[in-house]
């Protein structure tokens, strides 16, 4: 099995962070893995993107021009990312950063209203954990003991206090992704 992923929004979202702790999980499970980040120099703020690939067999590119899975976060990688899910693959959006609905009907969009649920968790910095949740609810490429090791495995040793937090977002991203 081969999922292409894309995970676009601004930085400072997590979606570099989001797009490494998928890419480490896979490698723990023994799968074939790309992690292909893509930001301007502002970074924080501007627009951010990381590819990732989990296989089970070798990767022949990192470079796609199609994806299986879009994760969403902004309006302006809506405007560039939607077009770009194959048929039949799978959209995910945070409701707070779209203001124009998804057109598309040939292919399946979930909405998780990730920013409202790390205010209710009174914090912000869960909000990419929510959205990792709501992909492993509706795509479960890998399994969440291997997350929580990529976590720990990407998180600097001074934050592995945050991991219990993080994997409280995760099950709640679980509950809250809803097909659109």
């Amino acid at each position: 099995m081969k999922h292409e992923i894309i995970i676009a929004g601004f930085g400072g979202q997590g979606v570099l962070s989001m797009g490494k702790i998928l890419a480490y999980s896979g490698l723990m499970e023994g799968k074939e893995v790309t992690w292909m980040p893509s930001y301007g120099p502002e970074q924080r703020g501007g627009t951010a993107n990381v590819t990732v690939i989990l296989s089970d067999e070798p990767i022949s590119s990192p470079i796609l021009n199609e994806y299986d899975i879009a994760i969403i976060l902004n309006q302006p990688s809506m405007d560039k990312f939607e077009s770009k899910v194959k048929p039949g693959g799978i959209l995910i959006y945070d409701s707070y950063g779209i203001h124009t609905p998804v057109l598309r009907t040939d292919i399946n969009v979930y909405k998780i209203d990730a920013m409202d649920a790390a205010t209710e968790m009174h914090n912000a910095k869960a909000f990419n954990m929510l959205i990792l949740g709501g992909l492993l609810k509706i795509e479960p490429m890998v399994q969440l003991e291997n997350v929580l090791a990529g976590l720990k495995k990407s998180l600097p040793e001074r934050h592995h206090d945050l991991i219990p937090m993080n994997e409280a977002a995760i099950k709640r991203g679980m509950e809250i992704i809803e097909r659109v």
